[in-house]
């Protein structure tokens, strides 16, 4: 048995509020740094092809990463963070 709330206090809301803002199917962030990585290594070492690479690479495993879950980046943060609970 469902509880409906009471009138006036159900309000619609769109989709694109609730999901995090893409790049690509990247996190913002997340493209921002390996297009940064890329141009440094390609135009800064001036190594095109392996700044090319790098950048198809890191782009590739950041969208797998995406798929499964679109805010990885900010549980890799925490991730780290973390103290291990059976650390010596």
């Amino acid at each position: 048995m469902t509880a409906k709330p009471p009138q006036g206090f159900e309000v619609p809301l769109h989709r694109s509020l609730t999901e995090p803002i893409l790049m690509g199917g990247v996190p913002r962030l997340v493209a921002i740094l390996n297009g940064t990585l890329a141009a440094a290594i390609g135009l800064g070492l001036r190594l095109w092809v392996v700044g090319i690479v790098v950048w198809i690479i890191c782009h590739a495993a950041s969208v797998y990463a995406a798929k499964k879950d679109p805010r990885f980046m900010e549980v890799l943060v925490r991730h780290i963070r973390h103290k291990g609970y059976l650390s010596c």
